[in-house]
């Protein structure tokens, strides 16, 4: 279950009692209706928030839903974003969205998904929705600004977005401005008048100043309403007015340092204490007050400042929650640490402690770490982990780990671990060891007071089993197999019989042992029971996320049709869980692709790797990722397009860490197989020479795939006349090889070895042998059907191999089958996500000489916003350079 949303977050500020009149506003908002997008754009304390937040309130007097989401640096992440913003809709106008319970506490989500479903479900809406996003300068993702920008460009007109900001976004607003689609509020406009400025400081706030006085203060703050706002709670009471007018000086921030002196200091002592104490916090509400004060005044004094307007705004109608005003609290905190700055310390932890009690472990923690209380974080965070773990929260976890100093982490056996183990994925697995080191020497030595600050949790009850597991891990990424199964086999010894998550990972690396091995028929058994354990755990996601190791496991036994029949339960059951298991959902889809591809269902294959990337966010890359990036390498390689296949193969490698996959198809070897097809056998020589795997014995599984590489660069040696003698060779290793894969019942491999015999056969003029040998490929699986792609992919030698085999009647029909997928023509595909007109802009620059900074020029913009362009512009072409992608379009007759 996703994190819970802070609902104060979700209501629209309230505005008090007396507003100013700005008619010259409002002239300009009445145009938002008519509009794609209201931008509301000017530096902190101009009055944004309060000017929208008045405005729209005759359109909630109408019944016309407001959804507002006041937004912070913590939302700065696409998930939790288009959480807010589905969960903001949703109670503005219960029943508009209506799948919003699920969207809204998924634990990830993708951004196209998320956008689509709003797009439909507001498109039925029956009155006008508004919805504001307030402070968006605080989020810098370039994935949501993706997804707004997608949102604007799709939504109905019945629907108006308003951005509330202090910084123009990354989005296309010179476009939108272009065709008048766009209505901007700017810091010009929010700037009072005189007459507003006259109208604010003698109506509203009461005081009696001359017009000299009026018009200064008016040129000295440029109509800053918050400078305004701090200089009528300096002039309250003042007997000359025009003396402290004259001595404003200086810029804004000066001036707001200047005014808040002022104010501090003619304030009550009590109140001014209360302040400062109390500015740690960034929401405010009567109990936390207390706890972190230590009195027992909170929600009066809150109630006194409000009325006061001492820069303190309510967060809810029921004025439970507060919070001070941005620039205000900023100066608050400098001042706290300034006069008394080891009392902040005690006043995080005050917080740390209400937070705790009240659930919320993520601020306790944050609090934590900003009181410097390491061990309090440490023991928070162990106490965290197991929700965490559950939750997928690595993100989190991994700032947290990265926030505490190394020698805290050290301290604690069971972060360290954690910790280690998140490293994996950097491919760092010196790292890992270490930190696993640590955390065995932590647990034997550790002293009596270091270890009474350990919470004491199952993860710490059952972390030597851990341990044992993680170090099965990293030997299996290091292909130390016997190390891998020994270690495996400790952690089942140290597991409870209850333990199902430590038993489940550890018979899942027996298996994975075994399958290292080429005893397919032993890791098929062993790794199904790992899965059964996992889902005994709790763990479904993990369970489902190994289907794919087991699946290659089926594959491997020459039964693809079991490995598409547990891919398919599986995905029909993460997607029984919604967008919590998109990324499971989107790794299944990439399986079942692989699948497709070897039948020769291009389409399909195609598909399922177009949904996998909706689901599944590609900006933001997890270890599994390259698998993605192969499965579209090799279809765009069955399609013919070469160059864009190399590409992805290249990204593939890039990716690729070493983990817990076993290493059974080595990208480089999938790289040189593209070679040898394509003639650059200089290429794949080196490879074979990098390698050197490829000569050695063919009994090592491992080494398998290699070998049968190596046996296809012998043959295109052989036919260019490079290598007369290799041919007996690669005859000679494909013998070695059947042997041993027949043993182990490996028998994918046999129909490969039997297919390559043939060709190593028919090269050496044995043709009536050679057909015996594909006949022998095809009667070996009882799935022929499911075997395509393994044959097209040898080219025109296998292509008149199976002719000759169909005007003979042989091999029982095969291949005609086979010839019948070759001329079949290869299916036009379109992009998944169209380019916008900016997009296509740039994609006809960049086909000319023109280089990065000239189109920027060209187009009038920033390089860096060319660079965002170009970004973009690559993902929906699923390419990864400037040559690829205009290659790209003009497959897709783009330009």
């Amino acid at each position: 279950m996703a994190a819970a949303l802070i609902s104060t977050k979700m209501s629209v500020p309230r505005t008090g009692q007396a507003l100013i009149a700005r008619p010259r506003l409002g002239n300009l908002l009445a145009q938002a209706p008519h509009a794609r997008l209201t931008l509301v754009s000017g530096p902190a304390g101009f009055g944004k928030t309060t000017l929208i937040a008045g405005w729209l309130d005759s359109a909630r007097q109408q019944g016309s839903p407001v959804a507002w989401v006041s937004l912070d640096a913590s939302d700065d992440d696409p998930e939790r974003f288009w959480r807010y913003v589905v969960t903001a809709l949703d109670r503005a106008s219960p029943g508009t969205i209506p799948d919003a319970v699920e969207l809204s506490e998924a634990a990830t989500m993708s951004t196209e998904r998320i956008v689509a479903a709003l797009v439909n479900e507001l498109a039925t809406a029956t009155a006008d929705v508004w919805l504001v996003l307030d402070d968006y300068h605080t989020v810098r993702s370039p994935a949501v600004h993706v997804g707004v920008a997608s949102l604007l460009e799709n939504v109905s007109p019945r629907t108006h977005v308003l951005i509330i900001t202090r910084a123009d976004p990354d989005l296309p607003l010179a476009r939108w401005r272009v065709r008048r689609e766009l209505v901007e509020v700017r810091a010009a406009d929010l700037r009072f008048t005189r007459p507003e400025t006259e109208s604010f400081l003698n109506g509203v706030s009461g005081l009696d100043l001359s017009a000299d006085d009026v018009e200064a203060l008016g040129q000295r703050t440029e109509g800053w309403v918050a400078a305004l706002q701090l200089a009528a709670l300096s002039l309250q009471g003042r007997d000359q007015p025009s003396t402290f007018i004259s001595r404003f000086a200086g810029n804004d921030r000066y001036i707001v340092d200047y005014l808040v002196d002022e104010v501090l200091a003619h304030l009550d002592s009590d109140v001014r204490e209360f302040m400062l104490s109390t500015s740690i916090l960034d929401r405010l509400t009567g109990s936390l007050c207390d706890a972190v004060t230590g009195r027992d005044h909170g929600r009066l004094m809150l109630a006194n400042l409000e009325r006061a307007n001492l820069f303190l705004f309510p967060l809810d109608d029921q004025r439970a929650w507060y919070r001070y005003h941005h620039l205000f609290v900023d100066v608050l905190r400098a001042r706290l640490h300034q006069e008394r700055g080891e009392a902040a310390s005690l006043l995080h932890l005050n917080a740390s402690r209400w937070y705790e009690d009240n659930g919320d472990v993520e601020d306790a923690v944050r609090h934590a770490l900003d009181a410097k209380d390491y061990t309090r974080a440490t023991y928070l965070m162990e106490l965290a982990l197991p929700s965490m773990r559950r939750n997928r929260q690595d993100a989190l976890l991994m700032r947290w780990l990265t926030a505490l100093p190394d020698e805290a982490v050290t301290r604690s056996a069971t972060l360290s671990v954690f910790y280690g183990w998140m490293l994996m994925v950097t491919g760092d697995l010196d790292a890992v060891e270490a930190r696993l080191d640590n955390a065995t020497r932590t647990l034997a030595d550790a002293p009596a007071d270091v270890r009474a600050s350990w919470a004491q949790t199952d993860e710490l009850r059952s972390l030597p089993a851990t341990i044992a597991i993680y170090r099965a891990s990293l030997a299996q990424a290091r292909g130390q197999m016997d190390d891998t199964a020994a270690h495996a086999q400790h952690a089942l010894d140290l597991a409870g019989p209850d333990d199902h998550l430590a038993r489940g990972a550890a018979t899942a690396f027996l298996g994975l042992g075994s399958w290292a091995r080429g005893d397919v028929a032993t890791a098929v058994r062993m790794f199904a029971n790992a899965v059964d354990s996992l889902r005994a755990a709790g763990n479904l996601a993990d369970s489902l996320s190994s289907t794919v190791i087991l699946a290659d496991m089926w594959l491997a036994a020459g039964r693809p049709g079991e490995a598409r029949r547990i891919y398919t339960r599986a995905l029909a059951t993460a997607e029984a869980q919604g967008l919590s298991f998109a990324q499971t959902s989107a790794l299944l889809h990439v399986g079942l692709s692989e699948v497709d591809l070897e039948a020769g269902d291009l389409r399909t294959a195609r598909w399922h790797l177009d949904t996998a990337l909706t689901l599944d966010d590609h900006v933001s890359l997890t270890a599994n990722h390259f698998r993605w990036f192969l499965a579209m390498g090799r279809l765009t390689q069955a399609e013919g397009d070469w160059a864009t296949a190399v590409e992805l193969l290249e990204r593939a490698q890039n990716l690729y860490r070493p983990g817990f996959f076993v290493d059974v198809r080595p990208l480089p070897a999938v790289m040189a197989r593209v070679w040898i097809a394509t003639d650059q056998l200089h290429e794949a020589e080196g490879w074979a020479a990098e390698r050197d795997r490829p000569r050695a014995g063919a009994g090592d599984y491992l080494a398998e795939y290699d070998h049968l590489t190596y046996v296809r660069l012998l043959l295109a040696q052989h036919r260019a006349d490079a290598n007369p003698g290799g041919i007996e060779e690669a005859g000679r290793m494909l013998a070695s090889m059947l042997t041993s894969a027949r043993s182990d019942g490996r028998w994918g491999s046999v129909v490969e070895i039997h297919m390559l015999a043939a060709l190593v056969q028919d090269a050496q003029g044995d043709r009536s042998t050679a057909v015996d040998s594909l006949a022998a490929a095809f009667t070996t699986t009882t799935e022929p059907g499911a075997y395509t792609r393994l044959f097209l992919d040898e080219g025109e030698p296998m292509l008149t191999l199976l002719r000759h085999a169909q005007r003979h009647d042989a091999a029982d029909g095969h291949p005609a089958r086979i010839l019948a997928q070759h001329e079949r023509p290869v299916p036009h595909h379109s992009l998944i996500y169209p380019l916008s007109e900016r997009e296509t802009q740039v994609l006809r620059l960049l086909d000319s000489d023109l280089t990065g900074p000239e189109i920027a020029r060209s187009l009038f913009v920033s390089h860096n916003t060319l660079r965002t362009h170009t970004r973009h512009i690559f993902a929906k072409l699923q390419v990864t350079t400037r040559r690829a992608a205009v290659a790209r379009a003009g497959e897709l007759r783009l330009l």
